[in-house]
């Protein structure tokens, strides 16, 4: 369905742009807006799913940066319950534009080759001198390598630390006294000992070794251990046999999906995998029901305070390392370049310098600490002489935030800010076994243009559909083989072209 509404809304995004190129842009967003006293106000795009109200001119956010920055911003996102893709590309559509904004969807393509997106070369040394020199030139160019005149037309989203890790119930392993798995047979051996030994203690044989989503996303781990890239459930693109390659076509795959169809058939992989919507997926997990999974450690702390709350006091995750496999070079997929973050619409250039000066403020590391506590009493409170972040409430104003750089040392501060004491050394573990195993992928950075005219392609459905089946036992593994021949035929071969010839635009 979410693919479905993309589709209709980039085809309304597309009709409606060659209007928009032509000149309509001097109707949207090309008068500036100031306020009575002449401060610039920047109209800011960004969706947000969390609680908090939009804040006003009058809120003591929005008065701190206008300070510093001459500059008054207005939060413009999604309305409760819509879709942020559809949202966004209807007020493109509209020609109802922003100043700037967080492109979702795949947006930023179709606004770069249809000569909506305003190139940023001058402007961000010049206006974002902060953010200019905090992205790292890798990054940079591989924004350029994302348009046909290599220009830059977006700022990116760098995530310097693994995200994802594999993840296990550390109490688990001790209560059927066993080991951290160091090889894939123990790990299922570990997984047998979880399936049969009650762990729980409830003497019920309800827990799920280990367990995924619908369309087999979320199971990473068990992908990662064969040498997959795969992110979040969707295969990548990497270096196999000396090129770069879909992985769900490789025999890294093949293999993976040979050990999944294994664990399936007993039961050692939650059985309702492909059911699992991610609620379900979520309070399974949260009920004690799930020994080992793939997910977000900075996501942990709600998930071990449910675990503790359902009758499992001692409930303690930790990372684990990949299992080995003989044949193979496992790892976990990293991407920390490249993702767009922030552009700056054609029709907003007049507002360009004021929506930059808007961003670099939050990049400047002399308002770090600003940036990261927000106000006292709303954002923040003090606690024995430490600021100390508050959870969101509907009534609390949204403090914009605008800086997606993240390296250690702000996982680090992270970590320490927004777990309590006693969990901080069991994230901090997890990260450093999930740096040690993580690798980033050859694809980092890819844009979404290498998919034009296959959608079926970048959806990832034929896979989907013969992974799936292969993996609860309708078809036998050597439907692997036909899957590969109809990816390919179906423009696999035409997009991993594209995506060769990106590949060496970016290593040049």
């Amino acid at each position: 369905m979410m693919e479905k509404h993309l589709r209709k809304g980039l085809l309304a995004l597309s009709m409606s742009f060659t209007l928009l190129v032509a000149g309509c842009g001097e109707q949207a967003g090309s008068d500036q807006e100031q306020t009575e006293d002449g401060v610039v106000v920047v109209d800011v795009f960004k969706s947000h799913n969390g609680k908090g109200r939009i804040p006003t001119p009058e809120d003591e956010h929005v008065q701190i940066i206008q300070e510093a920055t001459g500059v008054q911003y207005n939060l413009i996102s999604t309305p409760p319950g819509s879709d942020p893709s559809e949202y966004l590309n209807l007020k493109i559509a509209s020609e109802d534009l922003p100043d700037i904004l967080r492109p979702i969807g795949g947006v930023e393509q179709t606004l770069i080759t249809q000569g909506g997106a305003l190139p940023l070369d001058d402007l961000l040394p010049k206006y974002a001198p902060n953010v200019w020199e905090s992205i790292p030139e890798e990054a940079w160019n591989i924004v350029r390598s994302a348009s046909d005149d290599g220009k830059i037309y977006y700022v990116p989203k760098v995530f310097l630390v693994p995200e994802r890790a594999p993840l296990i119930r550390q109490d688990w392993i001790e209560a059927v006294g066993g080991e951290m798995p160091e090889t894939v047979e123990d790990y299922k051996e570990l997984l047998i000992k979880f399936r049969d030994g009650d762990p729980n203690g409830n003497g019920k044989a309800d827990e799920l070794p280990t367990s995924g989503r619908e369309f087999g996303r979320w199971m990473d781990h068990l992908f990662a251990m064969y040498g997959v890239a795969m992110w979040e459930g969707y295969p990548e693109w990497d270096i196999y046999n000396g090129e770069i390659n879909y992985a769900g076509t490789t025999e890294n795959m093949k293999e993976a999906i040979v050990f999944i169809r294994d664990l399936y058939e007993e039961k050692l992989l939650d059985n309702e995998t492909f059911l699992n919507k991610g609620d379900v997926w979520t309070a399974k997990i949260n009920n004690n029901l799930v020994g080992s999974w793939y997910h977000l450690p900075a996501r942990l702390h709600d998930k071990v305070v449910a675990m503790r709350a359902q009758g499992n006091p001692e409930a303690y995750v930790a990372g684990m390392p990949l299992p080995k496999v003989e044949g193979f070079e496992g790892f976990v997929t990293q991407k920390s370049m490249g993702e767009p973050e922030w552009m700056i619409p054609t029709s907003a250039e007049e507002n360009a310098p004021a929506a930059l000066k808007l961003l670099d403020f939050f990049y400047d590391p002399a308002n770090e600490e600003f940036v990261r506590y927000g106000i006292e009493g709303l954002q923040h409170e003090v606690v024995d002489g430490e600021k100390v972040l508050l959870p969101a409430s509907d009534d609390t104003p949204i403090a914009l935030g605008m800086k997606n750089l993240t390296t250690e040392e702000d996982m680090k501060n992270r970590i320490e800010e927004t777990f309590p004491e006693e969990e901080q050394q069991m994230i901090k573990d997890i990260f450093a076994v999930s740096k040690a195993d993580a690798r980033r992928i050859a694809g980092d950075g890819l844009p979404s243009t290498i998919y034009e005219g296959y959608p079926d392609i970048q959806s990832h459905k034929l896979f989907q559909e013969y992974m799936t089946k292969i993996v609860v036992g309708d078809w036998p593994i050597e439907k692997f083989d036909e899957f590969v021949e109809k990816w390919k035929a179906s423009g696999g071969d035409e997009v991993t072209e594209r995506v060769q010839e990106w590949y060496a635009k970016t290593q040049q």
